[in-house]
C-alpha cells in the first residue's frame, strides 16, 4: 500500500468508496450518493487551497481516501483543519485508516494547521476509535442532529493538537 497526493483521474474511485458509505453507514448523512463531478469539484477545491487530500492505493486500486480542509471559511479559523477520512469496504481493518490519518497528520502541521476537528457522523465507533489512536480528544456530541434509517443521529466532535508533541507526533 502507497500513500499518495489525490489526482484529477481518483475521482471516480472515490465517488464508489463514498456511496458505499452513504448506502451503508452513517458516517455520512447524505441519503444518495453524489457523482463523481461533485468529487472532483473537491479535488480542485483542496488542491486550489493547498490543502492534503490524500489517497491509499494498492496494486493501482485506491483503498480509501483522506482530506483536510478549514474547519469554517471564516479568515480567524485558518489554523484550524477538518478531517474526512472514507475507506473502501473490503478494505476495512487492514490499517488504511491509519495510514491516512498519519500521513494527513503529518501534512496538516507541515500546511500550518494547528489544531484538526473530527466530526464524526453517528459516533462511529470504529472512526471514534482510529482518531482517538491520534490523540483526538472527544470535545462535544451533538445529540440527534442526523435522521438516517429511520433514527435519529448523534454528530461526536473530537480534537487533536497538532503542535510539537500533538497529535502529528504520534
Amino acid at each position: 500500500m502507497i500513500i499518495r497526493e489525490v489526482e484529477e483521474r481518483d475521482a471516480e474511485e472515490i465517488a464508489a468508496i463514498y456511496a458505499h458509505h452513504v448506502i451503508n453507514g452513517t458516517a455520512s448523512f447524505d441519503y444518495e450518493p453524489p457523482p463523481a463531478g461533485f468529487h472532483l469539484a473537491r479535488i480542485r477545491r483542496v488542491a486550489t487551497a493547498g490543502w492534503p487530500f490524500l489517497v491509499a492505493e494498492e496494486d493501482g486500486q485506491l483503498l480509501g481516501y483522506a482530506y483536510l480542509t478549514q474547519f469554517r471559511d471564516r479568515e480567524g479559523y485558518r489554523f484550524t483543519a477538518e478531517d474526512s477520512i472514507y475507506v473502501r469496504a473490503d478494505a476495512m481493518g487492514r490499517g488504511v485508516g491509519t495510514a491516512l490519518l498519519k500521513a494527513l497528520l503529518s501534512r496538516g502541521a507541515r500546511n500550518g494547521f494547528r489544531t484538526v476537528i473530527a466530526v464524526v457522523g453517528g459516533g462511529e465507533p470504529a472512526s471514534v476509535a482510529l482518531h482517538a489512536k491520534f490523540g483526538f480528544q472527544a470535545v462535544g456530541r451533538l445529540r440527534a442532529v442526523g435522521f438516517k434509517f429511520d433514527r435519529w443521529l448523534d454528530s461526536v466532535y473530537m480534537q487533536a493538537d497538532l503542535t510539537e508533541g500533538g497529535a502529528s507526533a504520534k
